[in-house]
Parts: C-alpha cells; sequence; structure tokens
C-alpha cells in the first residue's frame, strides 16, 4: 500500500471528529455552566464545587474502559465486517456500567464524608463538597452507562447519535441549574440535582439505541471477563490521574479558599479543552480500531501521524486563542477579587500546554484504538510517580501555591508526550486481527 492509499481523508477523520467533539465538549461546556453560576454565590460554595466536582470526576475516569476499551474491541469487530458482535460488545459493557454504577452509589453515600473531610483538612469546604457530592452519586449508574453507549458507538462509526443524546440531557440540566440554584433557591445542592437530570435523561437515549439493535441482551460473563482483561490496565492508568488531579485539589484547598476556587476555574477550562483536542483522539480510535481489524497495518500508522499533525495545529491555535482571554474570561467564572488574584498563576501554564496536550490526547487515542493499553498504563503511571506528583506535595511543603501544582501538570504532560511518541515511532502497536491478542 502507498503512502497515498494508506492515508486516510481529512473529511473521514472530520466526519467522526466534529460529532465526538460535541459529545465530549458537552460535559465540561456543562460543567464550566455549573462554575459561573455556583461562582456568584460566593468562594465557598465554588470550593465545594471544585472538591466534590473532582471526587466524582475522578471516580467516573477509574471506568474509562467502558468507553475507550469498548470502541478499541467494537471498531476491530467492525473494521472485520462483524458489526452485531461489536454491538453486543456494548451490550455487555452496559451490563458492567450498571453494575459498577450501584457499587459506586452505595460506597460513595458511605465513603463521602470521610473522603472530602480527608482532602480538604475537614472545614467548611469539605462540608460543602459533601451536600453536593452526596446528591450528584445518584446519577454514577447512569453516566457509566452514558460512557459504554458511547463506547460501542463510536466503534461502529456512529459518533451523530452520541451527540444528540448527550446535548439533550445536557441542555435540560443548563436551563434547570441556574433555576435550581438562585430562584428555588437550593443553592449549590440545586447544580447536584440538575446534574443527575442531565445524566438520567441521557442514558435513557443510549438504552433506546441499544434496544433498537435487535441484538441479544442477556448478560454474557466470559466477554465482561475479556473485556475486563483491557479495564484492569486503563483502571491503573485511570488511579495515575486520580492520584495526580485530587492531590491537586487537596493541596490548593489546603492552601486558601481562594487558591482552590482558581484552580476549579482553570482545570475547568483545561478539562473542556482537553476534551475538545481529544475529539481527534476519538476519531482515530474508531479508524485505527477499524484498519487494524481489517489487517490494514500501514493505513493504521499513517492515520497516527495525521492525527498527530492536526492536534499539534489544534493545541497551537487554542493557545493563541487562550492567551488574548486571560484578562477577561475569568471574570465569566467569578466577581471574588482573591479568586481572580489567584488565577494568573494557573493560567500561563495552561496555555502554554495546549500545544502539548494536542499531540499527547491525540497519540492516546491512537494507542488506546489499538488496544494497547498495557503501555499506556505503565506510561502515565510512571509519569505521574516521576513528574506530577512529587511536584504537587512539594508545593504544599514549600508553599508554591498553583504555580507549584501547574509546573506538575507541566512535567506530566511533557513526560507523557515523550512516551507516546517513542511508542509510536516504534509501530510495535500496530497489531492486526479482528480482536488484539
Amino acid at each position: 500500500m502507498s503512502v497515498t492509499e494508506a492515508r486516510v481523508p481529512a473529511r473521514q477523520v472530520a466526519a467522526l471528529a466534529l460529532p465526538a467533539l460535541g459529545v465530549l465538549a458537552a460535559e465540561p461546556l456543562y460543567v464550566l455552566v455549573d462554575t459561573a453560576v455556583v461562582g456568584h454565590l460566593g468562594a465557598l460554595p465554588l470550593a465545594g464545587l471544585a472538591l466534590g466536582g473532582v471526587v466524582l470526576t475522578q471516580i467516573a475516569a477509574q471506568m474509562t474502559f467502558l468507553s475507550y476499551g469498548t470502541t478499541a474491541r467494537a471498531s476491530r469487530l467492525h473494521g472485520a465486517g462483524r458489526r452485531q458482535d461489536a454491538v453486543e460488545e456494548g451490550v455487555q459493557a452496559t451490563w458492567l456500567a450498571l453494575a459498577a454504577g450501584l457499587v459506586v452509589l452505595v460506597l460513595g453515600q458511605l465513603f463521602a464524608g470521610p473522603i472530602c473531610r480527608v482532602l480538604a483538612g475537614g472545614g467548611e469546604v469539605a462540608d460543602a463538597a459533601v451536600s453536593w457530592l452526596r446528591i450528584a452519586l445518584f446519577g454514577a449508574p447512569f453516566i457509566l452507562v452514558t460512557m459504554a453507549g458511547n463506547g460501542w458507538m463510536r466503534g461502529v462509526q456512529d459518533t451523530r447519535k452520541p451527540l444528540r443524546y448527550v446535548l439533550v440531557g445536557n441542555a435540560l440540566s443548563a436551563v434547570l441549574c441556574p433555576i435550581l440554584v438562585h430562584p428555588v433557591g437550593w443553592g449549590l445542592e440545586g447544580s447536584a440535582v440538575a446534574n443527575v437530570v442531565a445524566q438520567v435523561l441521557s442514558a435513557g437515549l443510549f438504552f433506546r439505541a441499544l434496544f433498537a439493535e435487535h441484538v441479544p441482551l442477556k448478560p454474557r460473563p466470559a466477554l465482561m471477563r475479556e473485556q475486563l482483561g483491557m479495564g484492569r490496565d486503563l483502571v491503573l492508568r485511570g488511579l495515575a490521574f486520580q492520584a495526580c488531579f485530587i492531590s491537586a485539589a487537596s493541596v490548593a484547598a489546603r492552601t486558601s479558599i481562594e487558591a482552590v476556587g482558581a484552580h476549579q476555574v482553570v482545570l475547568q477550562l483545561w478539562t473542556f479543552l482537553a476534551l475538545v483536542l481529544d475529539s481527534l483522539a476519538i476519531a482515530a480510535q474508531s479508524l485505527v480500531g477499524a484498519a487494524l481489524g481489517a489487517s490494514q497495518r500501514e493505513r493504521a500508522k499513517s492515520l497516527a501521524w495525521q492525527v498527530t499533525g492536526y492536534g499539534l495545529v489544534f493545541g497551537i491555535g487554542l493557545g493563541v486563542v487562550f492567551a488574548a482571554l486571560a484578562g477577561v474570561l475569568p471574570k465569566v467564572f467569578t466577581t471574588d477579587a482573591g479568586v481572580l488574584a489567584e488565577i494568573p498563576h494557573a493560567w500561563w501554564f495552561f496555555v502554554a500546554l495546549q500545544p502539548i496536550a494536542g499531540v499527547v490526547f491525540a497519540l492516546d487515542g491512537v494507542l488506546l484504538g489499538a488496544g494497547d493499553a498495557a503501555f499506556m498504563r505503565t506510561a502515565t503511571l510512571l509519569s505521574a510517580a516521576l513528574g506530577f506528583l512529587p511536584l504537587i506535595w512539594a508545593s504544599l511543603a514549600f508553599g508554591w501555591g498553583l504555580t507549584g501544582i501547574w509546573t506538575g501538570l507541566a512535567a506530566f504532560m511533557v513526560l507523557r508526550m515523550i512516551a507516546v511518541v517513542w511508542r509510536t515511532r516504534s509501530g510495535q502497536w500496530a497489531v492486526v486481527g479482528a480482536i488484539r491478542t
């Protein structure tokens, strides 16, 4: 196969990436709206949302195999011409999502208080976080069902329906949030209720899509065990992220209420742009998996570098835009003078990291689409242990504040970039077949 034949038309990448962008951006965009609404209640509710939101997000992050692992497996089967088998991966992932979601809900109610008090060191911030988290946890099973639904639908290269499903839920929630927080007077808890409404509605639409496929819905323990095999590596990878971002929130909370509020604003913008950049990775996951499933190794390798180029250009553009917005955008989220004074300590790291993030997230998508989960696990664990975590806790010990926390994030991203570029160049990830062995 020639280089020209191996290249994937840009319009094919865009046809998957643009709807995926909407799906990926919808949740953090809702959280940004939530942050702006709660931010006008004052620094304490904003800090409570920051801490509670990090806990819930990191719980969900442990289950990323429901989306990424399902896409990797379903896309290979789809590329091999086995669509029904690809959809059945989604059925089993949905059963796993329901089971895991119920466990998260029960354990979360039991341990929400102790977890938040440990992270915040007790006090008002911990109390505010617990009041938000106990309500938001009722959405956990539905968050996981939505992740599984996105996983199998991306695998069969349908990213348009998931976009509609997620937008419907989050649009309703975005309307409810300011109403429940302010006129109804529920305050911080009102934002949690609106969040649950969004998750229930979106998950219901994914259930309907699965029923419409007319595939067997019976649980298949053997297939679920196979999914959990890849899930183990992705869970360990997720633990590295969890340790890093919960540590960052904890150190910020122990610095000052203003610092944790500022960290929440910049971190939510970071999360939003990370998922914007990750839209290319979603396209790469689907296309790389399909190419490897169809035994088109050179096409998969060519696509990897195409997506890397797109990610780099995209990241540079985002960095320029948010550098220009430095004096304006933070004021949308809060009017608290103390929080606004802290934001610049994180803002310029956030801006400078966008090109690096563009490369890292694109190649993450390539390697995850290939099912190279074991390498991704090891690379992320080492990057966290050598980069992010030492600098975060040094920030607490030496009083470096947000500057130290975001220096840790920068080190983490640079180490990850080195790892994924090296792995992609090696070609060892490009294993062909309907199922990676």
